[in-house]
């Protein structure tokens, strides 16, 4: 889409938005609300960029005749092509799943229980992430291990507002094998481990995108267990569903009742089917958008974390940082905007 296209749907946008009838339906109002909120910085950039090329042009001409503009020219010079490199920045493809909240899987591998306990470690590490950026974290669904970590876990993060840049801006990265090495608390022998986890991120939808035949699904319900598998429910309240084409299988039991944990694993479920069209869709066509899904090999190892050394390293793009405790704890930003950025300059680079 054009940048005068762009500048013409925005001022649509807001003239749509200055209607109080439009708000009679929120779920619309706020799609409208967010696709605004997306649009305003390159409408504020462009803007920008006009007035400064007409302010160099107006200081060029009077510079020729009074040589005190002549050093505002040189400034404005040096300010048009930063405008102009930022606009052409936040004009490429955006992610449409950018402003989504996520589903996030973690599930142990390799090392037995220590890659359950790592597990958890993952966990505890996004649920302070998210903390610290004011997101709204719920486990759905885990799997204990025998020392208190996860043979797999599901956990739903919440943006509390509606912005361009929410869960999934950030956390798409995630997906992929994560490689601790460390001496597990069952090694006596105070050898060094290497076991692993892997990490599934999938953007929560708003709408229906992958229609599901409910005769494609089969529904089990089972008894709510807490941790260390005690029994927390004496009704049937929790909801296994699978769907027998893919294979993919969901499970919830931190809802109240049977209903809201049936209709919780199908908003899973949902998530899922439609990651995995997406990523059917973009494997078959050669110049689809790249995303998360694609660019991300969930069967290769993205991260290490090494605690003998404190560090943590990020293999897609050379990161390394010896601040693995600050990481573990929630302090994921740094590793997050080097991803970023690095994906942002490759995306430029191919024009």
């Amino acid at each position: 889409m054009t940048l005068d296209a762009l500048l013409a749907e925005h001022a649509e946008l807001e003239a749509r938005l200055a209607d109080p009838s439009v708000h009679a339906d929120q779920a619309g109002a706020r799609k409208l609300g967010k696709r605004y909120a997306e649009l305003t910085p390159v409408v504020k950039t462009a803007r920008e960029l006009a007035q400064a090329r007409s302010d160099l042009e107006t200081a060029r001409e009077l510079a020729a005749e009074d040589a005190v503009f002549a050093e505002e020219a040189e400034q404005l010079a040096r300010t048009v092509p930063a405008l102009e490199s930022k606009l052409t920045e936040l004009l490429l493809p955006r992610d449409p799943h950018d402003g989504s909240d996520v589903v996030l899987e973690i599930k142990s591998g390799e090392g037995g229980e220590e890659s359950a306990l790592f597990a958890g470690d993952l966990l505890r590490m996004y649920l302070r992430y998210a903390e610290r950026h004011g997101w709204k974290a719920e486990v759905l669904d885990g799997t204990d291990s025998d020392l208190g970590g996860y043979k797999d876990v599901t956990v739903a993060i919440k943006s509390r507002a509606d912005t361009p840049d929410g869960v999934w801006s950030r956390l798409k990265y995630e997906g992929g094998v994560h490689r601790v090495q460390r001496v597990p608390v069952t090694e006596s022998q105070g050898r060094i481990h290497t076991s692993a986890a892997g990490v599934l991120v999938f953007p929560e939808v708003d709408e229906v995108e992958v229609e599901i035949d409910e005769n494609d699904l089969r529904v089990d319900v089972f008894r709510s267990s807490g941790k260390g598998g005690q029994s927390v429910n004496t009704t049937d309240s929790a909801v296994r569903i699978t769907h027998l084409p893919t294979g993919i299988v969901v499970s919830c039991q931190n809802e109240r009742s049977q209903l809201q944990n049936k209709a919780r694993a199908m908003q899973v479920l949902q998530a899922r089917l439609t990651a995995l069209a997406e990523e059917k869709q973009q494997q078959e066509a050669s110049d689809a958008r790249r995303t998360q899904i694609r660019t991300v090999d969930r069967s290769e190892r993205v991260r290490t974390y090494n605690f003998p050394e404190s560090r943590i390293s990020d293999h897609r793009v050379g990161y390394k940082a010896h601040n693995l405790d600050q990481v573990l704890d929630g302090d994921l930003d740094a590793v997050l905007d080097a991803l970023a950025s690095a994906d942002r300059a490759e995306r430029l680079a191919a024009g």
